[in-house]
């Protein structure tokens, strides 16, 4: 769910006005997130600093502690009125950053004990496979490099011994080669 928005800075002003100009035939204006806190203070509902201003003339009366602000569409100006008022309304969904998703998780986890223990053992749960997965990766990246290298040397003494029994084979055809020519050298003498 979204929440009524903040507003950062005179862009997003603008670009919510110039959006917002296109249902002025329905309404005036359009409900932003400020409120008024029990001493008064200004800030905006999603805890987003209040750096950004753009009040209308005269505008904000200090003793309309339970009134709410509206963004004129015609002139984007804040104005301070009771929340009673039919106006639109602008949301904002805030950004989700995984991190600070699982982080949420776990601190949710230790405010609620009954869904609490879930939260917890499913945030474990992600972490295990993450850690198996990437435990399986270097596994197999290591048998390959491994395999590769046992192929090669593998490769390499069966290169090895073939090119012995070559050499091997030689030696005995020219020793076989040598043995006859003696033979013949002998009958002929004879």
């Amino acid at each position: 769910g979204g929440m009524l928005t903040s507003i950062e800075d005179l862009t997003e002003s603008n670009f919510l006005v110039e959006h917002a100009d296109l249902y002025t035939s329905k309404t005036s204006g359009f409900w932003i997130g400020i409120y008024r806190n029990v001493n008064g203070q200004l800030l905006w509902q999603d805890n987003s600093a209040l750096d950004f201003v753009n009040w209308g003339e005269g505008q904000p009366l200090e003793d309309q502690l339970d009134y709410c602000v509206e963004l004129s569409a015609s002139t984007g100006c804040w104005s301070v009125l009771p929340c009673s008022s039919q106006k639109g309304f602008i949301c904002k969904k805030p950004k989700i950053n995984p991190f600070l998703f699982a982080l949420y998780l776990f601190t949710d986890a230790k405010k609620d004990k009954v869904n609490g223990h879930l939260n917890v053992w499913i945030l474990l749960t992600l972490v295990f496979i993450i850690l198996l997965g990437m435990g399986i990766m270097i596994y197999f990246a290591f048998r390959i490099k491994t395999g590769s290298q046992t192929s090669r040397e593998e490769s390499w003494h069966s290169t090895q011994i073939e090119d012995s029994h070559v050499l091997l084979g030689r030696d005995k055809e020219s020793y076989s080669t040598n043995d006859k020519e003696k033979e013949k050298n002998e009958h002929s003498a004879v």
